[in-house]
């Protein structure tokens, strides 16, 4: 087990289920304590490129390499090593309180390391379709020091019921966690002016009556 501490307090989640239950979507800062944020930054930033993969757009048989959509590389979180394992058991302590609270019936959570280089984005999109997908809530955690407006990078948020409405531009500034829900809101992130860091991940629900989750999910 890590000894990580992951929380900046002993009771975190109490803003961001609010805003999910409220609005859908939650932008928090200062989420995790500095030395789970610290620990990760330095676990992605030791990351070379050929131990990740260009990342692509669409899902199981429909995936592809897209790069006039989004020219981000990505690498999958396993509890490999002490600052990942904190990581994914302290969403998996958050995904307990989501069930506990607002009976979402979260089944899982996958996540990976995304990181943009200079002139790198992901045009806007949504993470799941309606009716179509086990992708719930999803979640970004921005690991980046000393971001500053003129980087560029910031992760934009539509209006769930207008795409064309901004309901605000985020910067990726270092621990700022978003979370919000996967079929409802449209975003992008903007065209990065210096290498920026974070962690996608997914709060998944089981549809398949088996006990295994959707393959290709």
């Amino acid at each position: 087990m890590s000894s990580i501490v992951p929380f900046t307090s002993e009771t975190p989640f109490d803003k961001v289920l609010a805003d999910i239950r409220e609005k859908g979507w939650s932008i928090t800062d200062d989420f995790f304590s500095d030395e789970m944020v610290e620990a990760l930054m330095s676990d992605i930033s030791d990351l070379d490129n050929s131990y990740m993969k260009q990342a692509g757009v669409g899902r199981s048989l429909d995936h592809q390499v897209a790069l006039e959509r989004r020219r981000d590389y990505i690498r999958w979180i396993d509890p490999v090593n002490p600052a990942r394992s904190a990581f994914l058991n302290a969403m998996g302590e958050l995904r307990l309180e989501f069930n506990r609270r607002l009976f979402l019936g979260l089944w899982d959570y996958e996540a990976h390391f995304a990181r943009y280089e200079e002139g790198a984005f992901y045009e806007k999109h949504l993470d799941a379709f309606k009716g179509k997908s086990n992708r719930v809530l999803s979640t970004v955690l921005y690991l980046n020091e000393n971001w500053e407006e003129g980087d560029g990078g910031e992760f934009v948020l539509f209006d769930e019921n207008d795409e064309h409405k901004e309901l605000g531009r985020f910067h990726p500034k270092k621990g700022r966690l978003a979370v919000f829900l996967s079929e409802e809101f449209p975003h992008e992130v903007l065209k990065a002016k210096r290498t920026r860091h974070s962690i996608a991940g997914w709060f998944r629900v089981n549809n398949n009556i088996q006990n295994n989750l959707d393959p290709g999910q």
